[in-house]
């Protein structure tokens, strides 16, 4: 029998901080507190060897229920397509022009934190509207 395990996000990065808070804004998410002996990353991040500073971040589900999501700093920049994405489910159980009302307002306001709109993809009969974006480094996302 198995059973089911938890698992956390990883995306590598340039600016691990920067991502992480855009993220925690999309999806409502909070950075956690810094390790105990830290009244704040920064201290934490003090304390550090200088190559390791800012190297990683985290932010989480207030909640608990949602993966935790790591980012990590390397050194290359992204260069193809992800092979993986998330889909920030806004419209679900919505339809029609409710729902392309419902993507677009959510599009907007990711905009303004840095997003880029890259297409609207059109219902199809099978599957609903949704509108493909990319964060502020440029990984691809859509709003379902």
């Amino acid at each position: 029998m198995s059973s089911i395990r938890q698992f956390q996000v990883t995306f590598d990065c340039a600016e691990p901080e920067r991502v992480a808070r855009f993220w925690c804004e999309v999806l409502g998410y909070v950075v956690p507190p810094p390790p105990e002996g830290f009244a704040t990353w920064d201290d934490f991040n003090r304390s550090l060897p200088p190559e390791r500073r800012g190297s990683a971040f985290v932010c989480m589900d207030p909640s608990g229920v949602g993966p935790r999501m790591y980012f990590q700093r390397v050194p290359e920049g992204k260069v193809v397509k992800n092979r993986v994405h998330l889909d920030v489910r806004v419209g679900t159980g919505l339809v029609g022009e409710e729902r392309l009302a419902t993507l677009e307002a959510e599009c907007a306001r990711l905009v303004a934190l840095g997003a880029v709109r890259v297409r609207l993809l059109r219902a199809d009969g099978v599957n609903e509207s949704c509108i493909s974006m990319q964060d502020i480094e440029g990984n691809e996302f859509c709003l379902d």
